[in-house]
């Protein structure tokens, strides 16, 4: 998803959004940079250390993708285990930019 996930920041850079990453690889935060590097990642992402790290534990992660879009008030309003296609993704995010912009 990295390649759509860049054109997301890259698009919406001067938008009310945020992309949040949660990292489970265990081979450590050298590794993350040099992967994060390697695929453009320039967004935040949080180390989890594992699949049953805590964030994924409290979460209730245990498929990858897991997506969480989750309004300017803290509100998940929508989930989706794997990934819902670029299209929907678009639609879902463009319509919470646009509801927060009207507020």
């Amino acid at each position: 998803m990295f390649p759509h996930e860049r054109s997301l920041v890259e698009r919406l850079k001067n938008e009310p959004f945020v992309l949040l990453g949660i990292n489970t690889d265990d081979k450590g935060p050298d590794f993350y940079r040099e992967q994060a590097k390697t695929n453009g990642i320039s967004w935040r992402s949080a180390m989890d250390g594992s699949t049953s790290g805590p964030i994924c534990t409290k979460w209730g992660i245990g498929s990858f993708p897991t997506l969480y879009l989750i309004d300017a008030k803290g509100v998940i309003r929508q989930t989706w285990v794997g990934s819902p296609g670029d299209e929907t993704l678009d639609k879902e995010i463009d319509k919470l930019v646009a509801e927060s912009k009207s507020k």
